[in-house]
């Protein structure tokens, strides 16, 4: 796992010692997010001083750099075996933006958001992304087709910083500023499920990340108030939660083998492995 600080990335030790194993340098300002590709040799960060860096894992080394001027707020790998040496950023100034890794150039933009896109999501076995933006919309975009195919927008919606996928590829679940979580479907219709919601915790501005448990029995949530939430996925209501850092929990993910541990990150700078 890692850890965000400014201009610093740490690879962490999970068993054992669980030491530092690994420090990456480079980054002129804080890192916004980092994304592993699928055998984890290489990841990307995204920072504050506007560069997409590709780092390699064990050497620590950043093998390649990229920017288009702006503050990129995420970045995820292509999953596709295939794809691979593609990723795509959501950047600051309203667009998604595809660069091929080999070349170091951009060979997509996706450029239909009126605000910054915050997450992006690859569903429906990764022939399609989900966006979501501080327009407060939620767009579905056909791969490598730069014109929305679905637009997701009411009166209602609040912006959606923080978006998982399930286990089952069948559902979003999209952290909403009103202090819930909402829950559309991941393919065909992309429809909200209104009758799925979940609440109880405070996000007060916060991007406070989501997880679901490996079965689906569960969703997790952390909070503006250092708490961690988990959900009962069939009844939307509260089954626990706890007091997990001093400050804002961030972030929250459920181990994918061993079903019984989460891990959280907190802005009072501790990650935590709970049982």
């Amino acid at each position: 796992t890692y850890e965000l600080l400014l201009r610093r990335l740490l690879l962490w030790e999970v068993q054992n010692e669980r030491r530092c194993v690994q420090t990456y340098i480079g980054h002129k300002q804080a890192v916004r997010d980092v994304n592993f590709n699928n055998d984890g040799t290489k990841f990307l960060s995204a920072g504050y001083d506007r560069f997409i860096k590709l780092w390699d894992t064990e050497t620590g080394e950043c093998v390649s750099r990229f920017t288009n001027r702006k503050v990129p707020y995420c970045v995820k790998f292509h999953p596709d075996e295939d794809k691979q040496h593609l990723f795509v950023a959501g950047t600051s100034d309203k667009k998604i933006v595809c660069w091929d890794t080999r070349t170091g150039e951009p060979v997509q933009e996706y450029d239909r958001h009126l605000g910054a896109v915050n997450t992006i999501t690859f569903v429906d076995d990764n022939r399609r992304i989900v966006s979501t933006s501080d327009d407060k919309s939620l767009r579905v975009w056909e791969w490598d087709i730069p014109v929305d195919m679905k637009y997701i927008a009411d009166p209602s919606m609040h912006s959606m910083p923080a978006v998982t996928l399930s286990p089952n590829q069948k559902w979003l679940a999209c952290q909403s500023m009103d202090n819930k979580v909402m829950i559309f479907t991941a393919m065909n219709r992309f429809k909200l499920h209104r009758k799925k919601t979940f609440k109880g915790h405070m996000v007060a501005g916060y991007a406070c990340q989501l997880d679901f448990s490996p079965d689906m029995s569960y969703l997790i949530s952390g909070d503006a108030d250092g708490k961690v939430f988990v959900w009962d996925w069939k009844t939307t209501k509260v089954f626990s939660k706890w007091k997990a850092h001093d400050n804002v929990c961030i972030s929250v993910l459920w181990h994918p083998y061993e079903t019984s541990k989460i891990i959280s990150a907190g802005w009072d700078g501790l990650i935590k492995l709970w049982d």
